[in-house]
């Protein structure tokens, strides 16, 4: 009897020992439960961020296609101010400009600031105004593994002919606790990444003179090629 009485004690014991490794392991399953419902609502979050505001600017753009022929100021005055909305413009200008954004003076970098979205705007305007009817479809939005500060969304541009372009936002929590747009990949093709390497090769052909690369710069690049290589594509000559 003692012998089956000690046997008993003996599996409580175990038992005891192993309830703390049970309760850990439960807290740990509810915890990464935890994790991932909070990251599949923060991309629904991002996703719809990007499915808004890409609705409302298509909206505008076609509201303002009509002003482009009689008051293109006025055109880039309205897409500036939907743009805003989404785009981190202050963060790319800085990431075009990259190392010489750090040897930049405050108002070198805010001249190039206001050149970088003008020229934007003149550079893409009309080719937006004339195209045709094109359809634009937001698919799934997915978090950074590595900062859950980052996401990356992947759309479809559908044009009028039916050809069908992928593009990639890649997202960023701003200071002003919205999702912003810092970065667009076009079928392929870094366009951050392209703007960056021209602003490097006017540096170089202007001789370091900064000021000389902001007043003459502009927002032309070859997409020839689109998707093939490493993203880079030719940088085009300015216009």
């Amino acid at each position: 009897m003692n012998c089956c009485m000690s046997n008993q004690m003996n599996k409580n014991v175990k038992g005891f020992f192993c309830f703390p490794k049970v309760l850990l392991a439960a807290v740990c399953l509810l915890f990464g439960q935890h994790v991932i419902a909070e990251k599949k609502g923060v991309e629904t979050e991002v996703r719809l961020v990007v499915e808004e505001s890409t609705q409302q600017l298509v909206e505008k753009l076609n509201k303002e296609k009509a002003n482009y022929t009689e008051s293109p100021e006025r055109f880039y005055s309205e897409m500036d101010a939907a743009l805003s909305e989404l785009v981190d413009f202050k963060r790319i200008a800085a990431r075009v400009m990259g190392k010489y954004a750090r040897k930049a003076t405050k108002e070198q970098r805010s001249r190039f600031l206001v050149s970088f979205k003008r020229s934007l705007y003149v550079a893409y305007s009309r080719a937006l105004v004339e195209s045709g009817a094109f359809e634009i479809s937001v698919n799934d939005a997915k978090l950074n593994p590595r900062s859950d500060k980052k996401a990356s969304v992947n759309l479809v541009v559908t044009s009028a002919s039916g050809n069908q372009y992928p593009v990639v936002y890649s997202m960023h929590f701003a200071k002003n606790n919205e999702w912003m747009l810092e970065n667009v990949i076009v079928n392929g093709v870094n366009v951050g990444l392209a703007f960056r390497d021209r602003f490097n090769q006017e540096v170089r052909e202007q001789k370091g003179d900064l000021n000389k690369v902001i007043d003459g710069w502009s927002s032309k690049v070859d997409l020839k090629g689109v998707g093939e290589g490493d993203g880079r594509p030719e940088v085009a000559t300015k216009q």
